[in-house]
C-alpha cells in the first residue's frame, strides 16, 4: 500500500490551500448559495479565463483563479486515485465546494459532471 499514500496527502494539502484562499476571499463555506454562484463561475471559466484570473493584479481575482485551479487539482487527484481503486476524500471545505460544483454541473447538464 506504500505507493498510494500520496493521494490522501495531496488532497489534504490542496484543501489546506483552498482554506487559505477562502479566508483571503472572505468565503463562508456554509453559504451554499454563494458557493453555487462561485461554482457556476468556475464551471463557465475557460482556460483563458483562468489564466486571466491567475495573472490579475487584484489579489481577490487572483485568489479566485487559484481556488478554481485548486479545485481542478482536487478533482484530478480524486479521479486518478479512483482509477487505481483508491478512495480519496477531501474534508469539509472540499465537500462544500465539491457539492456546489456537482450541483451546478448537473444544473447545466454537463455529461462529465464536476
Amino acid at each position: 500500500m506504500s505507493g498510494f499514500g500520496h493521494y490522501d496527502r495531496t488532497a489534504r494539502e490542496v484543501e489546506h490551500e483552498m482554506i487559505k484562499r477562502g479566508i483571503a476571499l472572505g468565503l463562508d463555506w456554509s453559504d451554499a448559495a454563494h458557493l453555487r454562484a462561485l461554482a457556476r463561475e468556475a464551471l463557465s471559466c475557460t482556460p483563458e479565463c483562468r489564466i486571466g484570473l491567475l495573472r490579475h493584479p487584484d489579489y481577490a481575482q487572483r485568489g479566485k483563479g487559484e481556488l478554481f485551479a485548486l479545485s481542478e487539482l482536487m478533482l484530478n487527484t480524486m479521479r486518478q486515485s479512483a482509477q487505481i481503486g483508491v478512495h480519496t476524500s477531501g474534508g469539509a471545505v472540499w465537500k462544500a465546494f465539491g457539492r456546489a460544483l456537482y450541483e451546478e454541473s448537473q444544473q447545466r447538464g454537463d455529461s462529465a459532471g464536476a
